[in-house]
């Protein structure tokens, strides 16, 4: 006969809550098996220690994914999901904005008038073919036939009136002068050639209403302006004076309707202004290429 609760002894774990340790109710049972506990309670501790080196080795997997993931984030996730306008403005230049350069100094322009002003400057060939070149000239809707041309470095030879005392007076070195025909209306213009745009301006300042151009005749152009009334102008550039004298080649007097006439002597003096000028723009010119 058996004394007791029925059913299988309780097994003490100390591990386990509310667990009891068996008790025989005395001291002559057998002895708890020593032995056996001790090996049991290593194997849990192996267990434990496992999980939480398993555990520790997840948790710094864990870490690192989520500090990777900031890396990533920070350097670029963040910026590229941006509008282009919230965009630090140092990360792109703007492709709409004007480039800015470094501000840069550009050797000034020379002046072609310099150029014209002075003898020592105004060093190329001259001539009246140059300064008047081809066989006639278009100015608007007007063609003027080239005639004759003459060249001298006695400018009281082309002249007449006061203009002789003048042209002396501001020591004129040459004078080239040119015929250009239309119909019945010729003009002559002269140009004098002096060492300084100074001594241009003088004869200019003191040329007055008898200052006078002669006109040139000859190849096919009959005399004009030999007593006829005729128009006559006066001007300067650079060491240049250029003068016009206007008049029909039949003799007659000009008078304020003959608008042709003025026209056309104001053609020639503006053609004249453009051919000195344009004398400076090629000098200046080759001195930059050079």
């Amino acid at each position: 006969m058996s004394y007791g609760q029925g059913g299988p002894q309780s097994q003490w774990d100390p591990w386990k809550p509310n667990s009891q340790q068996p008790w025989t109710g005395g001291s002559d049972g057998p002895s708890p098996d020593w032995a056996a506990l001790a090996d049991a309670s290593e194997k849990r501790n192996r267990r434990r220690r496992l999980f939480f080196i398993v555990g520790g080795a997840l948790a710094t997997v864990g870490v690192g994914a989520a500090v990777t993931m900031a890396v990533v984030n920070t350097d670029g996730g963040d910026e590229a999901n941006r509008p282009t306008s919230s965009q630090p403005a140092t990360d792109l230049p703007s492709a709409s904005g004007t480039p800015s350069f470094a501000p840069t100094s550009a050797p000034p322009a020379l002046d072609p008038k310099e150029f014209v002003s002075s003898k020592a400057k105004d060093t190329a060939a001259n001539s009246p073919e140059l300064m008047f070149p081809g066989t006639q000239l278009t100015m608007g809707s007007n063609v003027y036939k080239k005639g004759p041309t003459a060249d001298s470095t006695d400018c009281a030879t082309g002249v007449q009136g006061t203009l002789t005392k003048v042209l002396a007076a501001g020591d004129c070195t040459r004078l080239m002068r040119v015929t250009y025909t239309k119909g019945d209306t010729a003009v002559t213009v002269g140009v004098a050639v002096f060492d300084t745009e100074a001594q241009a301006l003088k004869v200019k300042s003191q040329a007055d209403s008898k200052s006078i151009i002669q006109a040139l005749k000859g190849k096919g152009v009959k005399a004009f302006c030999s007593g006829a009334i005729c128009r006559s102008t006066t001007n300067s550039y650079g060491r240049y004076a250029y003068f016009t004298i206007t008049g029909f080649t039949n003799g007659k007097d000009v008078t304020t309707k003959d608008t042709a006439v003025f026209r056309m002597g104001d053609d020639l003096a503006e053609f004249a202004f453009q051919q000195i000028n344009r004398r400076g723009q090629a000098q200046a010119s080759a001195a930059a290429e050079g």
